[in-house]
């Protein structure tokens, strides 16, 4: 790993990260000037914390948390919080330009109708790849919690999508 704080340091873990944090951000929020406002301070915090990290998946689960719990206040503090998704200025097609965009699209708009404590979770566990034990690490919840919020989540995407992407 480069050396904290150094311009290189700061370059490469943006590069590294800022897509994955926006995404995060965004599932939560579904505002893209919010989402980027959570990314810019997400980095703001590390460099001023300065955190010693055992590793790059440490690290990386790190910013994910601040992500999580940046984009919680966020939302608990915002009037926006209350607007459905189609009601918001911002477009799902703009998030989707990347890699992100190669999923199925009405599967990432009932994704972002879910209540966002499933959400959140939806997006760890199938966008991230990450397993039900490092989703539980990350937002400091026990794996059975995640686990039921899962099933919980899936189920109500399967009702959105009756007979659609995951089928009857």
């Amino acid at each position: 790993m480069s050396s904290f704080g150094t311009d290189e340091y700061i370059r490469q873990i943006v590069m590294e990260y800022s897509k994955t944090l926006y995404r995060i951000a965004f599932t939560t929020l579904r505002s893209i000037p919010d989402s980027e406002d959570i990314v810019q301070e997400v980095f703001l915090r590390l460099l001023k914390t300065r955190p010693q990290f055992a590793s790059r998946e440490h690290e990386k689960a790190w910013l994910i948390r601040v992500a999580v719990n940046l984009s919680r206040n966020r939302l608990r503090h915002s009037s926006r919080s209350e607007l459905p998704l189609e009601l918001c200025p911002e477009s799902v097609n703009e998030l989707v330009q990347d890699d992100f965009a190669e999923r199925d699209g009405s599967l990432l708009q009932a994704v972002l109708a879910l209540p966002e404590k499933y959400r959140t979770i939806i997006h760890l566990y199938y966008y991230e790849d990450y397993t039900i034990g490092q989703i539980a690490q990350i937002l400091a919840i026990p794996s059975a919690t995640v686990g039921t919020r899962l099933a919980r989540g899936r189920a109500m995407l399967r009702k959105m999508l009756e007979g659609g992407y995951f089928g009857a």
